[in-house]
């Protein structure tokens, strides 16, 4: 479980396909110990196990799953990714739940300057709009934000510059992908809603 504050980036310094699977090499300021092998760390929004850590390099596996997911299909060397330690009990909880299970990945539609701050468009595909509520939480790329508006076509979130500066937000253009989660309380009453 993790709240959607970022305060790491990480760069992806090697990418190893095989079959279907993938290994990135994350180099990072994040520091981590033998005991973190094994724990889950988001990554740009999906939870994954960190297998090893040397030096300043973190290497974590992706499923085909994973990799099928989320924008992770389409990452290459130089990459920057933000990084996120699960949550412990008793930490101050400044975003939302958020689980690191991506739903799907959209596609930036504008981006507007606005003073410091920036409005971003994204496109969402029709049949995950009932997920999405004006002023309710989403995750991008691992970053709790809150629905500003929400259009026929998809939908529109503001970031402060602070947000921007840690996180990978800032490297956005139009037509870039990102990793979307939507909140877990949202789906889950969706579900009892249907039955």
């Amino acid at each position: 479980m993790f709240n959607g504050i970022i305060k790491n980036k990480g760069k992806i310094v090697k990418i190893y396909k095989k079959n279907l699977n993938c290994t990135l090499e994350i180099l990072t300021k994040m520091y981590f110990t033998k005991n973190d092998i094994g724990s889950s760390i988001s990554c740009s929004g999906a939870c994954l196990t960190l297998e090893g850590y040397n030096k300043r390099i973190a290497k974590f596996f992706l499923s085909h799953e994973t990799l099928k997911k989320t924008i992770f299909k389409f990452i290459k060397e130089g990459d920057e990714v933000n990084l996120e330690r699960s949550l412990r009990f008793k930490e101050r909880m400044s975003g939302h739940f958020v689980q690191g299970h991506v739903d799907t990945i959209c596609e930036v539609k504008k981006i507007y300057n606005v003073g410091r701050s920036w409005l971003i468009n994204f496109k969402l595909n029709n049949k995950y709009k009932k997920y999405i509520v004006e002023k309710g939480s989403i995750t991008i790329n691992g970053v709790s934000l809150t629905i500003a508006n929400i259009y026929k076509w998809g939908f529109q979130i503001a970031v402060v510059p602070h947000t921007l500066k840690l996180t990978n937000l800032l490297n956005l253009k139009a037509k870039d992908f990102v990793n979307i989660e939507f909140d877990v309380l949202g789906k889950y009453i969706k579900n009892f809603l249907k039955k």
